[in-house]
């Protein structure tokens, strides 16, 4: 007598633990030690996944558990599929591999959906994505979970000169998923000599709107923000919220003490980097964990001491090296892989092409990052420097 796939179903889940949706809900508010793994295919899960959800379709599970989810084979793995029946099989099979606390979820992803539950949306790879991203994919520093951290990731750039054209460019093609990019000036000839995000029909636009286009052609499936703004005391926490990376860019000392404090009050990591005429450094703050830009310059110095680089010029592809230290930092504190710059600076002499580091260290009395800061309120430095405002001295 033939079995109908629907008494094989039934049989399965005579088999198996299932849970419901909400007791999934509860023990996850409650902080509880799960593996969610979707077994659905990725073109469903474009539609929305459980947050935290693993996500290895059905035909890879049994391949990839162990590397992608857990080789405990008593650690508790809920699986859910759309409706509830793939994950029934899915769950009895990996019962068979040994594994001992495994459930499959009752009513699937639609069930989840229906009780009002969050779910997430973006972030996840297409086949396109897997296509585009192949080179980091294969990685395996990177992998599909590091690809779809940088898709999830939120940077914001202050400054689209010299510094922040490369580091746009790569962030883009690395796929960082929101890009924010902040700046008052607009595209004038002689940014041409190293602001590579431009050409000649651009003149006279908004950098960030030039930029904007440039970046969206080159990964249309990017957020692209622009903030066609100065940055003052008054809106820097506004543009700053929804970023959780600031890349400075931008070498006027206003503005520079500005993102630092914001940033500092805010705990929101700064990957900073600054050129003039041959030389470039980069380092990158991160609160807590290093000094920030005050440890090393408490205040900034008097007017006119300190030439711009409309004074004293640059080489056209110095920025371009340091702009990509700056990516290049971001992408590793997005994958939370590799030595970042905290505590560091590494300084570049183009001339002689030699790289140079130094340590830094966290002032004990910093004035705005120390246990007893005596800068508690952002200070509008720009009357007091008499530097160029943002944009002006953006590289």
């Amino acid at each position: 007598m033939s079995v109908t796939s629907s008494q094989l179903l039934n049989k399965v889940k005579a088999e198996i633990a299932e849970v419901s949706a909400a007791q999934v809900q509860e023990d996850l508010k409650a902080g509880k030690a799960i593996h969610i793994v979707d077994v659905r295919e990725r073109e469903e899960v474009m539609d929305g996944y459980i947050p935290a959800a693993e996500l290895i379709p059905r035909g890879f599970l049994e391949l990839n558990i162990e590397e992608d989810v857990t080789m405990d084979r008593d650690a508790e793995i809920v699986l859910y599929c759309a409706g509830g029946n793939r994950s029934a099989f899915a769950a009895r099979d990996l019962t068979f591999m040994g594994y001992t606390n495994v459930k499959s979820m009752i009513g699937g992803f639609k069930g989840w959906k229906d009780a009002g539950y969050s779910f997430e949306q973006g972030g996840l790879m297409s086949e396109d994505d897997m296509q585009r991203y192949a080179r980091h994919i294969i990685l395996p520093e990177v992998g599909e979970k590091g690809q779809q951290k940088l898709l999830k990731g939120r940077v914001l750039l202050v400054g689209v000169g010299g510094l922040g054209c490369p580091t746009a460019l790569y962030l883009a093609a690395a796929g960082v998923g929101k890009i924010g990019l902040v700046d008052a000036d607009v595209v004038d000839k002689s940014n041409l000599q190293r602001q590579v995000l431009f050409g000649e029909s651009d003149v006279g636009r908004p950098k960030v709107e030039a930029a904007r286009d440039k970046l969206l052609d080159l990964n249309s499936s990017l957020d692209v923000v622009t903030h066609y703004e100065l940055l003052t005391s008054h809106n820097v926490f506004d543009v700053m919220d929804g970023y959780d990376i600031i890349v400075n860019g931008c070498d006027n000392f206003p503005t520079r003490y500005l993102v630092n404090d914001a940033a500092v009050m805010k705990s929101k990591p700064v990957v900073d980097g600054s050129i003039f005429r041959f030389e470039g450094q980069a380092t990158v703050y991160v609160p807590g964990e290093g000094p920030c830009y005050r440890c090393l310059y408490p205040a900034p110095p008097p007017p006119g001491e300190v030439p711009s680089c409309a004074e004293g010029g640059v080489l056209g592809v110095l920025p371009g090296t340091i702009g990509l230290m700056q990516a290049t930092e971001v992408v590793k504190l997005i994958l939370g892989e590799g030595k970042s710059l905290v505590g560091r600076v590494l300084l570049y002499d183009a001339m002689e092409m030699k790289f140079r580091e130094l340590k830094l260290r966290k002032d004990p009395e910093c004035p705005v990052c120390s246990e007893s800061p005596i800068i508690t309120e952002l200070i509008d430095y720009e009357q007091f420097c008499g530097l160029p405002s943002l944009g002006e001295a953006a590289g």
